[in-house]
């Protein structure tokens, strides 16, 4: 059984794209570099031929590995999203405890993470660390250089 993926209905649209340009766009280009390729003639010293054939499994894999996304993707239906804890969609503010800063991030699942977007998964220190927290909350992080403590201050749609 595949790991179920969390999109946004944004993520949902962005992978479609995604996918659509590969099977059209990049696997026509795959296919023309491998015709102008095999118009050079001797197969076993033509590195043009190699390099299209590896971008091909590329894209190949690529498209498997999206077409395996979408066949166990679960939207968030953002009316369902709650303002009393924090869960994956959730806007949060943050408060860092040390810094006296505040940050914003969404909760998101891990393909559509984005930190310098302020996207973070689900599964990152902070994201994992503040799920089915509420505003008010004071939440002690693990991160690579120690501990790391923010205060929840608004959860939002």
């Amino acid at each position: 059984m595949a790991k179920q993926i969390t999109l946004t209905d944004e993520g949902l649209k962005k992978l479609e794209a995604e996918l659509e340009n590969l099977k059209t766009v990049k696997r026509k280009e795959i296919a023309e570099k491998i015709k102008v390729a095999l118009s050079f003639g001797d197969l076993s010293e033509n590195s043009e031929y190699d390099e299209a054939k590896n971008e091909q499994a590329f894209i190949e894999a690529r498209i498997a590995e999206v077409e395996a996304m979408l066949k166990n993707v679960k939207v968030l239906d953002e009316s369902e999203l709650s303002t009393e804890h924090v869960g994956v969609g959730s806007k949060v503010k943050l408060k860092d405890m040390e810094f006296d800063e505040e940050v914003e991030y969404q909760i998101v699942g891990s393909t559509e993470a984005d930190p310098n977007a302020g996207r973070i998964s689900d599964e990152s220190p902070i994201g994992k660390a503040i799920l089915g927290h509420k505003v008010g909350d004071i939440v002690e992080v693990e991160v690579p250089d120690g501990m790391i403590s923010f205060e929840l201050l608004e959860i939002a749609k």
